[in-house]
C-alpha cells in the first residue's frame, strides 16, 4: 500500500490552522471522488483508508503497473512510429467519455496520471491523481479537461498528433454528450491561442 498526499510543513513549525483544514478537505475530496469513480464503473485504484491526522491517503498499489507516459515513450524509441499508438488512444477516448458522461472531471489529465496494469498489452487503464476533481455536467468543464490533456499530451510526446486525434475520435463516438464538449474544446483552444498572441 501507498501513502500520498502528506502535507508538507517548515521543520519546527507547526503547520497553520488554515492550512491543516485544506489539507483535510483536499484528501477527503480525493477519497469522495474515487469511491464515485469506481461506482461508475471507472477504474481507479481503492481507497483503503484516510488519515485526517497526517492527512494522508492509504491506497491500492496497482502491482507491475507502467504510466500511460512511460508506456508511450517506449513504443515510441522501439517502433518509431505512433501508429501502434493507435489502439491505446482508442482505449483512453472511452474511459475519458465514460467519465465525462459521470459529469466526472479529472482537474489534471495527463498521461502520468493514467496507468496500465499488466498485462499491458489488454490496455487496461487506470486513473489516479483525482486531487483537483470534481463533478460538473457543463461542457465547459469537460472541454477544459481535454484541453489540459491535449496541451500535456502533445507536449510530452512530440509527433504523437495523429495519436491524440484517434483519441478525440473515440471520445466522440463514445460519448453521448460529446458535441458540446468538443465544441467547448473548440472555443477553450481558441482562448489559449489569443492569450498567446497577447504574450
Amino acid at each position: 500500500m501507498a501513502a500520498a498526499g502528506a502535507a508538507a510543513a517548515e521543520p519546527n513549525k507547526e503547520p497553520a490552522p488554515e492550512a491543516e483544514a485544506l489539507a483535510a478537505k483536499e484528501e477527503e475530496d480525493s477519497s469522495s471522488v474515487t469511491a464515485y469513480v469506481l461506482v461508475a464503473g471507472i477504474s481507479a485504484p481503492v481507497v483503503f483508508f484516510v488519515d485526517y491526522a497526517s492527512n494522508c491517503l492509504f491506497m491500492e498499489e496497482i502491482e507491475g503497473s507502467v504510466t500511460v507516459r512511460d508506456y508511450i515513450e517506449s513504443t515510441m524509441e522501439a517502433e518509431k512510429s505512433p501508429q501502434s499508438l493507435l489502439g491505446l488512444a482508442k482505449t483512453i477516448g472511452q474511459v475519458l467519455a465514460r467519465m465525462h458522461d459521470e459529469d466526472l472531471i479529472h482537474g489534471d489529465l495527463t498521461t502520468s496520471n493514467m496507468l496500465l496494469k499488466p498485462p499491458l498489452e489488454q490496455l487496461n487503464i487506470v486513473l489516479i491523481d483525482f486531487g483537483l476533481s470534481f463533478i460538473s455536467g457543463l461542457p465547459e468543464d469537460k472541454g477544459v479537461d481535454l484541453y489540459v490533456l491535449e496541451k500535456a499530451f502533445l507536449s510530452t510526446h512530440p509527433n504523437t498528433e495523429t495519436v491524440f486525434e484517434a483519441f478525440l475520435q473515440s471520445y466522440s463516438a463514445s460519448s453521448k454528450k460529446a458535441r458540446p464538449v468538443l465544441k467547448k474544446l473548440d472555443e477553450v483552444r481558441l482562448r489559449g491561442r489569443k492569450r498567446s498572441m497577447v504574450g
